[in-house]
This record gives C-alpha cells, structure tokens and sequence, in this order.
C-alpha cells in the first residue's frame, strides 16, 4: 500500500510547462474516480505554466479503450505528451487481471511505438476505498504526480535529455 502523499511536488523542481501541448484520454467507468484524476492532472499542469488552450481530453468507455483513445490522440494531434487515466477494481472474475495487464500492455507498446510519451494514470485497486484514497482521498492525487510526469517526459522528448541533465 502506499504510504505518502502522491500530491506533493516541488515546483521550483518542475520545468515549466507554458510550451507544452498535452492529451488527456480519460475512461468514462468509474467517473468519481477518473474525474477526480484528470482534474488533480490539468490543474498542476496549469499550475506548472501549460496554458490551457495547449490541453486536449477526450473520453473513452473503459480503461480497455484508453489504448486505442492514445493512439488516436498520438496520430491526429500534436502532443508533448499523454496522460491515460482510469480505474480498474478488482471484482469476483478475472477480468480485473485482464483488464489490467491488456491495459498495462498497451500503453507499453505505445511508448515504444510513437515518438510521445504516455504516462499510466490507471488505478489498479483492490477495493474502492484505495482507488478514492488515491485520487484526492487521504493518499493525494495519483493524476497530480502522473501531470509531473508528463511535463518531465515532454522536456525530454523535445531535449533528449532528463531533466536534470539540462539544468532544471
């Protein structure tokens, strides 16, 4: 489980973000969960200087559909990066492990087939509680600390070169 806030982050240690474009691809299943999630991702965007005409959401039915959502989002748009956001709790079937790995799999494939990373935003929790705990329950926001992520990765992807090897 973990055990520290994924809403913490230091902004003096983030580039900023102003010449960024970013994709938000968000599942429709669990809304309380998945909102919650892309409104913790696009306010620490703008907090970190991305305007917000230079900040695209679509929604998908499912986490399954995030995969495909990515990569139409990587093909018609010009992005810096892409946050996937969804939920998956596990129920009484496999489909949970399906879902889960099918998902996980996919975004993979995606960092290593486009040129724009994807950052996984999805919530792979036991139980309801855990998944509102992590997105803006007592464990933070998990689309806050994946937004950090996707600013760090698109320096890189514009830089070739980690953040901290340019200066920042």
């Amino acid at each position: 489980m973990a055990t520290t806030n994924l809403s913490y982050y230091d902004k003096t240690t983030i580039p900023n973000a102003n010449s960024f474009r970013f994709g938000i691809v968000v599942s429709e299943w669990n809304p309380d969960i998945t909102q919650n999630l892309k409104k913790g991702a696009i306010e620490t965007l703008l907090d970190c200087g991305a305007q917000e005409k230079n900040i695209i959401s679509w929604d998908v039915p499912g986490s399954f559909e995030l995969i495909f959502g990515c990569k139409k989002m990587i093909q018609t748009q010009k992005l810096d990066a892409i946050i996937a956001i969804g939920n998956v709790i596990q129920g009484e079937t496999k489909h949970f492990d399906f879902v889960c790995e099918g998902v996980t799999q996919g975004i993979v494939d995606l960092n290593i087939k486009y040129d724009i990373p994807v950052i996984f935003c999805v919530l792979t929790d036991n139980t309801k509680q855990q998944s509102i705990d992590r997105s803006g329950g007592k464990l933070g926001n998990k689309g806050i600390e994946c937004a950090i992520a996707a600013i760090k990765m698109a320096v890189i992807k514009n830089s070739g070169k980690p953040t901290e090897s340019i200066g920042f």
